[in-house]
C-alpha cells in the first residue's frame, strides 16, 4: 500500500503521526515501512505556463544556426545551457545504441520555485538577445510568478 501525505497544518501532521504509530506494530513483525520526508518546492503553475509560452515564442521566432526547433528541443537546449551557466553541468554520455551522444540533465518539472525563477530569467535574457518579441505569458514579470 502506498500513501502520500502533503502536510499544510499541525492537525495534518498529528494525523500522520497517528497513522505511523499504528503501523509500528507491523514493523515489529518484520514488515518494513518506508518513510520519505521532503519539503515541497515545485515550480508554480504560473512559472510552468510562462516557461512553455517562452519556449513557444523561441520556436516560432528563433533560428539557431539557421535551423528552427520545436518547443521540446528549445526546452532541452535552454535547460542544458542554463545548467552550464550555474555550474550544474549536464552530462554528455555516449549513446547506448552507439549512435552519437545523449545529454542527461535536470528536468524543468523538477525545478523548485527559486530555480524556476532563475531559469525563466535566463531564458528571457537569451530570447531578448535573439530579438524575441514575447507573447502574453513570455513577458518577464516576477510578480506574476
Amino acid at each position: 500500500m502506498k500513501e502520500t501525505f502533503v502536510l499544510h497544518s499541525d492537525s495534518q501532521a498529528k494525523a500522520l503521526l497517528e497513522i505511523l504509530s499504528k503501523r509500528k506494530e507491523a514493523v515489529k513483525l518484520g514488515k518494513p515501512l518506508k518513510v520519505t520526508v521532503t519539503e515541497e518546492d515545485k515550480r508554480t503553475d504560473a512559472q510552468n505556463r510562462m516557461m512553455h509560452s517562452m519556449f513557444g515564442d523561441l520556436s516560432k521566432q528563433v533560428k539557431w544556426h539557421g535551423v528552427s526547433f520545436s518547443v521540446l528541443t528549445w526546452k532541452r537546449l535552454c535547460m542544458a545551457s542554463w545548467l552550464r551557466s550555474v555550474e550544474e553541468k549536464p552530462q554528455l554520455i555516449p549513446a547506448l545504441d552507439g549512435n552519437g551522444f545523449d545529454i542527461v540533465y535536470e528536468r524543468t518539472s523538477e525545478l523548485g520555485v527559486k530555480k524556476g525563477a532563475e531559469f525563466i530569467e535566463w531564458v528571457s535574457f537569451f530570447g531578448d538577445s535573439e530579438g524575441v518579441k514575447w507573447s502574453k505569458f513570455g513577458k518577464l514579470n516576477p510578480e506574476f510568478w
